[in-house]
């Protein structure tokens, strides 16, 4: 198992629902596997999610299993994104499974301990481990709510309160330990979505390391529409690296290639177009210069902390109209494929000199 020097990812999640139901993917004009596509344009790493019974059917154990063999094939690395959930997991959103609904907190600690470790076991067993494991799924404000929630409203107003997420975090980092050695070198994840929020990233990671959590990468998801200007980015990059001296990789970033609104399958996507950043246009060659700054401003976080980047589902295109998750697509213009599913000039943006004769 390899660990990349410089992680140049993309989450692959919705693949499966879209070629499995039709959607296919082009390189000039020829249609081809996109995991060789993305991969011949220097792509090194691919992100999974994990839901625990969705009832969509698409990101279950099984299906993402089936995945993480066609990554593998690819010698890419791999992170797992457990979501504890049955549905997204977000800062606006972390709730149990369906199948926790009932169980008391000792329980419920105890359920992601055996959760966790049972789920490496099994990828484990089929001979694709995980290069890296993320603990949850941009738990900013907890996980597993009501439980591992850490802001909560009572009597005297809002409260904050720890001491419910620490124990679940913990367990699902023990669960990983577990199963694994240290041959196999895998390497855990805590994640937050405070990319360009420095006092919200000390905020939380001050309390990680208050608790003497074990763990060895910091997640930040970054979207200038959502998390602040650019310059706020970079301060809170270089600020995290010097503070907490952890690895840092920036697991969901994105950029568009087209406004939104200026064909019907976009309609509903969120009106960014005051947030891009500027000199950054949202057009394909705009896209591909946004990520190349990028790249180059993790590369330049101090002290060789920052390690590479995650662009959120690329390959999203709108090839359906109502999806497992139940909405129609909104984010087919900051795919890396355009709506019919060609390749689009931004995954140019992930080039190196890794391509194989197999590849060509």
């Amino acid at each position: 198992m390899t660990q990349k020097d410089f992680i140049k990812g993309v989450d692959l999640s919705f693949v499966d629902e879209v070629e499995t139901e039709g959607g296919q993917y082009y390189e000039d004009g020829k249609a081809d596997d996109v995991i060789k596509i993305l991969h011949r344009a220097g792509v090194n790493a691919v992100r999974l999610r994990l839901w625990h019974t969705p009832t969509g059917g698409y990101c279950n154990l099984d299906r993402t299993l089936k995945m993480a063999k066609r990554i593998k094939a690819y010698n890419m690395d791999f992170l797992l994104d457990f979501h504890y959930s049955d549905y997204w997991a977000d800062p606006g959103k972390q709730t149990k499974p369906i199948a926790w609904e009932n169980l008391s907190f000792d329980e419920l600690v105890e359920a992601v301990y055996s959760y966790t470790k049972e789920v490496i076991e099994a990828f484990k067993s089929e001979d694709v481990l995980p290069d890296m494991v993320q603990i949850g799924n941009e738990i900013t404000n907890g996980m597993l709510w009501e439980e591992g929630k850490i802001y909560k409203e009572e009597n005297i107003g809002e409260v904050e309160i720890w001491d419910g997420i620490i124990p679940l975090i913990k367990a699902g980092l023990d669960g990983v330990k577990a199963v694994t050695t240290e041959a196999d070198q895998i390497k855990t994840m805590i994640h937050i979505d405070r990319g360009g929020d420095n006092p919200g990233s000390r905020k939380f990671y001050d309390q990680m390391a208050i608790y003497q959590l074990d763990y060895d990468v910091i997640g930040l998801s970054y979207y200038p529409w959502w998390h602040g200007p650019y310059e706020d980015f970079e301060a809170n990059m270089e600020d995290v690296a010097t503070r907490y001296q952890k690895e840092i990789i920036v697991v969901e970033v994105a950029y568009p290639w087209i406004v939104p609104g200026e064909i019907p399958e976009v309609d509903d996507a969120p009106d960014f177009r005051e947030h891009l950043v500027p000199g950054y246009p949202a057009t394909p060659e705009g896209q591909k210069a946004y990520l190349e700054k990028l790249i180059e401003t993790v590369k330049q976080t101090p002290d060789n902390f920052g390690k590479g980047i995650y662009y959120w589902e690329p390959c999203w295109i709108p090839s359906k109209q109502e999806w497992s998750v139940g909405h129609e697509n909104n984010w087919s213009h900051l795919t890396l494929f355009d709506y019919e599913g060609n390749k689009l000039t931004g995954l140019e943006a992930f080039q190196e000199s890794t391509n194989t004769e197999e590849d060509r």
